[in-house]
């Protein structure tokens, strides 16, 4: 056991932190005929000498900037300005796509019995995509989505904002001069796309 973990054993030289390659069971194959042993054997083994299961751990930001706290401190303010006006703050962003059809979902409904759905997830499957954009209206404390069936591209991100405030915005601030968008860095409305900006100055 000793000499096949030496060999399939991984690590960090400047921690003590080690990890095995290989699965259970094909530890405990890899062992036969000499040793009969199960994998859940060879699990308590492992955590005998200090082995354990782990995932990735997201901690590491080496883009981060030195300025990071100073840009929260700026849109924080500017939240705090709009929001001592009565201005509308909404923060926007796509959610998961969705395949459209008899597919499984998260979650549990009351019901006489369970709905039937089909068992792999193929997009094949699928009568189209949904595309759901979330509008959140920070002032109002109140969410909206948008569907699009075709792909998340900035024209769709504006065109699901200026469908927000043709339904809804102008009505509930009509005298606002300004409206804040709150936006992640990437995607269909990421501050770094020019598309994304072009369009919200020609809807704008």
């Amino acid at each position: 056991m000793a000499q096949l973990l030496r060999n399939q054993t991984a690590g960090d030289p400047q921690t003590a932190r080690k990890w095995k390659r290989q699965s259970l069971y094909q530890l405990s194959e890899q062992l036969k005929p000499a040793h009969t042993i199960s994998p859940n054997t060879v699990g308590r083994l492992l955590r005998e000498q200090d082995y354990s299961r782990h995932v990735n751990a997201k901690q590491w930001d080496g883009r981060a900037s030195p300025h990071r706290n100073e840009q929260f401190e700026y849109i924080q303010a500017q939240i705090q300005a709009f929001l001592e006006q009565g201005w509308p703050i909404i923060s926007v962003d796509t959610k998961k796509r969705e395949l459209i059809g008899a597919f499984r979902n998260p979650g549990r409904v009351w019901s006489r019995k369970a709905t039937q759905v089909n068992i792999y997830d193929f997009r094949s499957l699928a009568k189209g995509i949904a595309i759901p954009y979330g509008v959140y209206d920070l002032t109002r404390n109140t969410g909206y989505i948008c569907v699009g069936t075709t792909a998340d591209t900035a024209e769709f991100a504006v065109d699901a904002i200026a469908w927000w405030w043709m339904t809804y915005g102008r009505f509930d601030y009509p005298h606002a001069p300004a409206l804040l968008i709150l936006a992640d860095g990437g995607g269909s409305n990421g501050y770094r796309t020019r598309l994304w900006k072009y369009t919200s100055n020609m809807v704008s």
